[in-house]
């Protein structure tokens, strides 16, 4: 019988066992031409063939990163109208992001792992780690924020859950797919370091660290070829560089080409739009294989990453001696609840109006459609079909209508933003001890949403205008952001003492911000993202259209390594809320930061006190960031590089220990072509956000190392790097 244990070790010992790979060869050597063709692209929107006779099941994918998504027809994007495929819905990424807690989002990962167990799916597409370029990114939502070592770590920590119960999960988009507008057709222009630094090291760690199973090339080209079949990306980076032995799939209907996928890297065909039999490698790869234009071996060894990822999954055991999984359990929603209560970050908490004090509170008015708004089906492939989704106007009631007096009042809402509704809403605030306004975004079209970016970072519907009106006439008014991504606040921000940020939170969302807002619990959510006061603060906006959205056809990333707060320390823009920042309802203080050397892979051991030094129960995410004194080549001005979140009685006094290897030293040097941790002088900063730093240390790096990367395989072609004259990495503009 497999253990839950055994299908947990990582990728890479799993595809190292002989007797795994003797049965690849073993069943390789027992398929036909046309039996092999049809285990490398889809026979459905979301199947692969089986091969009956060989024990080969049919082969089931799906989405999505927050849940289970419900079943579809078979070749087309029509609901199937079951009854059976309701799921719990989690927290969005970024949310989970918020949390900074990587055991947590691993139990996030064990619950969808389980349901799609359950659900009978072999493949999970999922997680998500593009790097937040923008915020206007539709898919925003969808990922781990802005910085590439808080991704991988969130990263990890998911696909180790989800691949424990047995199901493969798949990382994407492979690579730079960073906007949605034009997805289907952009090509990216990004330097190499950029490339190596910013936006693959997610992707890496997902492959050497977490083991995953399966990468999915994304949509948009890399250098002008796309990245379904870059031979660069995934001949040279994936497989040669990363050793990945698993599958590369395409994303849907992302391949162009039969030549450049047969021999570029890609191994399994999905969503193509064409009679399966038409598909890039189907009847085209056949065909070619008999007269003599692609050797048979090119299949073979796509044959053989699909079927190694199938049998080390257990997709081929009888269903017994599987991992057992279960649908949308109690249990299940009490994960989800407790990954949305720490995913909430509190920005603003002026007078301490929260948390809300029930003895004190004799009346509160909740405004907004957002408080009645239902979140998790939308969002297209991340939607999922819940059994009940408790909204926050549910959650007050539930938690707070036994104690006070809850008035609701529209506002606004998407379909009708008139005068008349804001009016109610203000005559509602002015009445009560206390108004919440839920505003933020929705996961529909031109807002957080697959396919589309949005138009600005302003908030839709007249919301501006509501907030200000209820803060005139309330001066204890707490606003509640529920969005997949940063919005503006500048116009309001100054009149509201209390704002509370709580994503798309699942199936229990309203229970989570009621537990928070009432002092059930202290939030303890961190930003995963840097939120601006504007757009135009943002790197990609700063440049030029040919920077974002792009021109004729291409966008050039010419703010380099300098995303995120990387580029608001380089130009010393102050955000509105600084990557990292979140309050809590206690207070904590740093001290005596000592550093010391480590043992085998880990060369320094940063240590310091952290106490609660206030009067409640609390959580601090403390933070380690590396500063390079005298870098050979410019570097941001500091770059995360550890943290450890702790829960502290009032009082309680811990010795927090974050170990460093000495990849948080090193920078990717395009001239060498590899990772350089350069002898030197470092400056060691540990602080509860990447503007509040409380304690600052210098560490001396003994002896240069430098780890080369592999040259690009020969009659490949590789993309070359784009020129220090097209892109500039770093340098300041006046």
């Amino acid at each position: 019988m497999t253990s839950s244990t055994s299908l947990a070790s990582t990728f890479d010992s799993t595809c190292s066992d002989p007797d795994l790979e003797s049965r690849v060869e073993e069943l390789l050597s027992r398929l036909t031409l046309e039996e092999k063709i049809g285990l490398v692209h889809g026979n459905t929107k979301f199947t692969t063939a089986g091969v009956p006779r060989l024990n080969i099941p049919t082969r089931w994918l799906t989405d999505g990163p927050h849940g289970v998504r419900e079943e579809i027809s078979p070749d087309s994007w029509i609901p199937a109208g079951r009854w059976d495929d309701y799921a719990t819905a989690l927290p969005v990424a970024l949310g989970m992001a918020a949390t900074w807690n990587p055991e947590l989002v691993q139990a996030g990962g064990r619950l969808l792992g389980s349901e799609a167990r359950a659900r009978k799916k072999n493949i999970l597409l999922a997680p998500g780690v593009n790097i937040q370029r923008t915020p206007l990114c539709g898919r925003t939502f969808e990922y781990f924020g802005e910085d590439p070592f808080l991704a991988s770590r969130m990263a990890v920590a998911y696909i180790r859950g989800v691949q424990s119960l047995g199901v493969a999960a798949c990382v994407k988009h492979l690579a730079v797919n960073n906007q949605e507008i034009d997805r289907m057709t952009i090509d990216v222009q990004v330097d190499e370091r950029s490339l190596r630094e910013i936006y693959l090291p997610a992707f890496q760690a997902a492959v050497q660290e977490a083991g995953v199973w399966v990468v999915m090339g994304a949509y948009n080209k890399l250098r002008g070829q796309w990245c379904s079949h870059n031979s660069y990306l995934l001949n040279h980076v994936l497989k040669t560089e990363w050793n990945f032995k698993g599958l590369v799939v395409s994303d849907w209907n992302a391949v162009h080409d039969t030549t450049e996928a047969v021999f570029n890297g890609l191994d399994l065909e999905m969503g193509t739009e064409l009679p399966p039999e038409k598909h890039f490698l189907s009847e085209p790869f056949r065909d070619g294989i008999l007269d003599g234009r692609y050797h048979i071996e090119l299949l073979d060894e796509k044959v053989r990453r699909n079927l190694r990822v199938l049998i080390a999954t257990g997709g081929m055991e009888q269903e017994e001696n599987r991992p057992s999984g279960i649908l949308a359990s109690p249990d299940h929603r009490a994960i989800s609840r407790e990954l949305a209560e720490e995913a909430i970050v509190l920005l603003k908490n002026e007078g301490n109006l929260l948390p809300v004090l029930l003895d004190k509170v004799r009346s509160i008015a909740v405004i907004g459609e957002n408080a009645i708004r239902k979140h998790s089906k939308g969002g297209f492939g991340a939607g999922v079909k819940v059994m009940h989704e408790v909204n926050s106007l549910e959650g007050i009631r539930q938690r707070a209508g036994l104690c006070a007096d809850i008035t609701y009042s529209v506002g606004y809402s998407a379909e009708d933003a008139g005068q008349e509704a804001l009016e109610r809403a203000v005559k509602t605030a002015s009445r009560a001890d206390v108004a919440i306004v839920f505003a933020g975004l929705g996961r529909a079209p031109y807002l957080d949403d697959e396919s589309t970016d949005r138009a600005s970072l302003a908030l839709p519907f007249g919301q501006d205008e509501l907030i200000r009106r209820v803060a005139e006439v309330n001066p204890r008014t707490i606003v509640v952001i529920v969005s997949g991504s940063p919005v503006e606040m500048d116009s309001w921000i100054a009149s509201v003492p209390a704002v509370l940020q709580a994503w798309y939170g699942g199936v229990e969302q309203g229970t989570a911000i009621a537990r928070v807002v009432f002092g059930d619990v202290a939030p303890s959510g961190k930003l995963p993202c840097t939120f601006p006061h504007r757009i135009e603060d943002i790197s990609a906006h700063d440049f030029g259209s040919d920077t974002y959205p792009g021109l004729n056809g291409k966008v050039f990333y010419k703010e380099g390594l300098m995303v995120g707060y990387r580029h608001f320390d380089h130009q010393n823009i102050e955000p509105l809320f600084a990557f990292g920042h979140g309050l809590s309802y206690t207070d904590f203080a740093y001290s005596d930061l000592t550093l010391e050397s480590g043992e085998g892979a880990i060369i320094l051991n940063a240590s310091f006190n952290l106490t609660n030094s206030g009067s409640r129960r609390g959580a601090e995410v403390a933070q380690l960031y590396v500063q390079d004194l005298e870098s050979s080549l410019p570097r941001p001005v500091k770059e995360l590089k550890g943290f450890a979140k702790m829960m502290l009685e009032p009082g309680e006094q811990r010795r927090v220990t974050i170990p460093l290897n000495v990849k948080a030293f090193m920078f990717f040097d395009p001239e060498r072509s590899g990772w350089m941790a350069e002898k030197g002088h470092f400056r060691i900063l540990i602080g509860s956000s990447s503007r509040d730093l409380r304690l600052a240390a210098e560490y001396h790096f003994e002896d240069s190392i430098f780890e080369p990367v592999p040259a690009a395989l020969n009659g490949h072609a590789k993309r070359e790097p784009v020129s220090s004259s097209d892109i500039s990495l770093c340098e300041a503009r006046p």
